[in-house]
This record gives C-alpha cells, sequence and structure tokens, in this order.
C-alpha cells in the first residue's frame, strides 16, 4: 500500500474522530461532509413526496434525535423493489456521562462530580486522565421562553480521577487495581477554596442545584448564555488528549472512540468516494446506496435512535414509497406495487461495520490459532455459529468477489470456543429487516479503553473496500444461484 496514501486517509480520519467527541458531534460532522458533496435533508415530521420529492439521481440524508444519521443516493436506474446497497455502523462508545443529579457536594475539600458509566468500558483506563465535557445542551431563549438545542465541547482539561498513591495501596501491583464504580469513579472539578473564591458578586441568581455551578459557568460561557438558561443537557465525559499517528514509522493510529467512530469515518468516506468514481456511475446504477448510523450500540441498540428502533426500516419504507409514487407519475401508468417492500428486502445487502479484535501478543492464546487478524492486512469477516454476527456463507462469498474486485484484502475472524462473542447491529437489523447481512470490521488492540490503537493502513483498506461494495455488489449478486 502506497504510504502516502495510507497517511493522508488516516490523517483525514483523525481530523473527524478529533471532532466527534459524542454521538451528537459525530453526526454533525457526517452531516457537514454530506451537505459539501450535496446532499439534501429531509426532515422526519416532513412529506417525501410532492415539491420536495425523493427522485433518482439525487442525494439525501435524514437524522433522528441529533444522534443516528442514514444517507442515501438513488440511482438513476432504480425501479421499485430494486435493492439497497447498506453499510451499518453506530457512534456510541464506552464512557461516562453526568448524572441528572451531578452536585454530589463537597468532600474532603473538593468538588466532583456525579457520573455513571455508559457502555462496557475498560474503567480503570479513566484513572489519571485530562478529561473534559461534551455533548448538547437545551438551552432557553428569548422571554418567549424558546428552547434550542446547542452543542458544546470544553476542549481544555476540566476534570480528573486520581488514582490512590501506592504508598496507600502497597499490594495495588500484585493484587491489581480495585475499584468501586460508585465510591471512587468520581471526577475532580476543582476545590472548595477556588469555589468560594470564584463565586460571583450576586451569587442570587445560579444554575439549578442538580449541578455545581461552577460547571454551569464554564457551559454558559462556551455556550455564551446565562447558567440559569441551561435547561436541560445530555453531556459526556471526554478525553482531552487528540488522537494520532504513531508508531516507529506512524503506523498506528492512537485514539479514543475507535470503537465505532472508524467504522463510521470509512463507510461514509467509501460511500462519497464511489459517487465520485466514473467507474460506477450513480445515474447508472439500479440500487440505493446507503449508509446508517445508530446511537446505543453500546447499551443494547434497543431505543429510537438504535439500531432496535425503527429509523432505518421507516427510511427504506419511505423512500421506496416515494419513488414507486415518482415511477408511476413519470410513466402515467398505474403503478404494480405488490410486494415491493418485501421485494426490495430480499433484493438488498446490508454490511455491520464494526471494529474487530486484532491478535495482542502478549495474549495470542486468546484467539484461535487459524483467525488471528493482524493489523495492516485488511478488514475482518466476523462469523459466529450461534448468530452473535450475522454473516452466512452468501454473504461472506458476495463481499469476498467485492474485495477481489476491488483489490482490497480480507480476513477472517471466530472467537475460541472457550470465550464468549460479543455481537453487532448486524444480529438485529438482519433479524428486524430480514435481510441478508454480512459482518465486518477493522482489527483493533484496546477496544474500549479510553484511547485505542488501530493500523493505519486499515483505515484506507475500510474505505476502498466500503467504496469497492457501492460499485460490485449487485452485479456480484446477480452471478450467484441459490
Amino acid at each position: 500500500m502506497e504510504r502516502d496514501a495510507s497517511v493522508a486517509e488516516a490523517s483525514s480520519f483523525l481530523e473527524f474522530v478529533n471532532e466527534a467527541w459524542t454521538p451528537f458531534h459525530a453526526v454533525e460532522a457526517c452531516v457537514g461532509r454530506l451537505e459539501a458533496a450535496g446532499f439534501q435533508r429531509l426532515p422526519e415530521n416532513a412529506e417525501w413526496v410532492g415539491a420536495a420529492a425523493v427522485r433518482p439521481n439525487g442525494k439525501y440524508y435524514v437524522t433522528r434525535n441529533g444522534a443516528t444519521v442514514i444517507a442515501f443516493a438513488v440511482g438513476g436506474d432504480y425501479r421499485a423493489g430494486n435493492g439497497f446497497g447498506i453499510v451499518g455502523a453506530h457512534t456510541d462508545s464506552p464512557c461516562l456521562k453526568l448524572k441528572p443529579v451531578s452536585d454530589v457536594g463537597t468532600r474532603s475539600g473538593y468538588i466532583q462530580v456525579g457520573v455513571q458509566p455508559y457502555g462496557g468500558g475498560l474503567w480503570h483506563t479513566w484513572f489519571d486522565r485530562d478529561l473534559s465535557v461534551a455533548g448538547r445542551c437545551l438551552v432557553r431563549t428569548g422571554q418567549e421562553a424558546h428552547f434550542e438545542q446547542r452543542l458544546v465541547k470544553v476542549s481544555r482539561p476540566l476534570l480528573r480521577i486520581p488514582t490512590l498513591a501506592i504508598h496507600l495501596q502497597r499490594t495495588v501491583n500484585d493484587e491489581g487495581f480495585k475499584f468501586n464504580k460508585q465510591a471512587h469513579l468520581l471526577p475532580v472539578l476543582a476545590t472548595a477554596l477556588k469555589n468560594v473564591l470564584n463565586e460571583p458578586a450576586d451569587s442570587a441568581v445560579t444554575a439549578p442545584a442538580q449541578h455545581p455551578p461552577m460547571l454551569m459557568r464554564v457551559l454558559a460561557e462556551e455556550l455564551g448564555c446565562a447558567p440559569e438558561d441551561i435547561a436541560e443537557f445530555d453531556l459526556h465525559i471526554c478525553d482531552t488528549q487528540p488522537g494520532c499517528l504513531g508508531g516507529a514509522d506512524e503506523e498506528f493510529v492512537y485514539a479514543g472512540r475507535l470503537d465505532n467512530l472508524c467504522s463510521t469515518y470509512c463507510s461514509l468516506i467509501g460511500l462519497l468516494r464511489s459517487l465520485r468514481d466514473p467507474a460506477s456511475p450513480l445515474e447508472r446504477d439500479s440500487t440505493v446506496r446507503c449508509v446508517a448510523y445508530f446511537d446505543h450500540e453500546e447499551v443494547g441498540s434497543e431505543s429510537a435512535t438504535g439500531a432496535g428502533g425503527s429509523s432505518l426500516r421507516d427510511t427504506i419504507a419511505r423512500v421506496v414509497s416515494a419513488l414507486a409514487a415518482h415511477e408511476t407519475e413519470s410513466s402515467g401508468a398505474e403503478h404494480r406495487g405488490e410486494g415491493v417492500w418485501e421485494r426490495t428486502v430480499a433484493s438488498s445487502l446490508l454490511l455491520s461495520a464494526d471494529m474487530a479484535h486484532a491478535v495482542h501478543p502478549n495474549y495470542a492464546d486468546k484467539h484461535d490459532p487459524q483467525h488471528c487478524p493482524a493489523m495492516h492486512k485488511g478488514t475482518v469477516i466476523k462469523h459466529n455459529a450461534n448468530q452473535r454476527y450475522a454473516t452466512t456463507p452468501v454473504t461472506s462469498l458476495i463481499l469476498k468477489e467485492v474485495g477481489r474486485l476491488g483489490g482490497t484484502p480480507l480476513q477472517e475472524f471466530v472467537v475460541p470456543n472457550d470465550s464468549a462473542c460479543g455481537s453487532t447491529i448486524g444480529p438485529i437489523l438482519s433479524s428486524g429487516l430480514g435481510m441478508r447481512t454480512i459482518d465486518i470490521g477493522a482489527p483493533q488492540l484496546s477496544m474500549h479503553s479510553i484511547r485505542e490503537v488501530m493500523g493505519r493502513d486499515d483505515v484506507l483498506h475500510c474505505v476502498n473496500l466500503v467504496a469497492a461494495f457501492f460499485a460490485y455488489w449487485k452485479g456480484v449478486d446477480q452471478r450467484i444461484r441459490l
């Protein structure tokens, strides 16, 4: 692989992941890139027919709750009942979130913030890191008490969870670092002394009592409003250290949230690249090219914005309906729409893109000897006989042919028989939609740590695979007889 191309793609990904501290910021970063590429926003509560109709050759996106986004480009040769080529990923990562009442009072002269764990993080990695807050706030505006959503990201270090000195826990290196998530996973915001010295002269007007006033003042400064105008928020604790390239040849990507913003970025760029490829022009495509990014995968996906919700089904159904109406209008003949949803689903293919486990040099025995994904060697196809992944022999064959035609390498993975297997949005969407699905992902180490690592080359491998998927999957599918 050409080094310059690999470095350029990984550096572009780092710009993305350094923007996207939270799912809300990830969606904002995706939307910015989609709109720059000519995609048009479709409000969920508006009609998708008439003057703002979905049309062949059109490019569109829809968001839900600011944390989920679905984007699609309609082929010029699309006909009702044709398939969708979809790549699904998720925007969330394990983190700490502020509790609804985060003011835990003064403890031993420190002001701390109450947080709750989100997802299955490696929480010991959150100690002794320079932390801050990011997310979205609902801010009161004007005399009519209207509210608007504003994203916030405090870039400077604001919080820290200090570890206990070894002098006070002499056995920690022998017995392991143990902590209680309720008692010990409390970030320090300030000392009580500095809080008193920084109290405003007019302290009668303060933030709601459920949050530390010092925190609310910092948020208000970032948002350009008064503390009392912050009505509600969804705030995440985030590491302030930017992602970067590392290793002797800068062959690694060191960053937080690789799981799963790498898949989000790679599939988005792969889609956009496919639309610029003269070898696979949209106007001659008979399918819909689609990417779908969901929130709440790390906690089971069962939410309005998760893969277990209705957003993807709703979007596909509305697109199919709008395009069928347009087809009828254009032809002047009555549309024969029998089974159009079922034909669409049966003709579609979904890639569930989530990160994969690279073999760990210090724990190689945790992998099946024949299934040890390595960095720089391509995207991983994930298999599980118990349906923790949705890959089938047919979908695996299609992707291998896509990889061959696109000149991008693939690897395969199953967990050892004596290990539990994680899961992804793949089985959720496959069972919910009845759609053929394959689970894939770029290999990484330190999954669910506050700071993860992957191979630089695998960013470009994954982008190239997605671009090849949109170019070739339908042609490969038509060559398979079952």
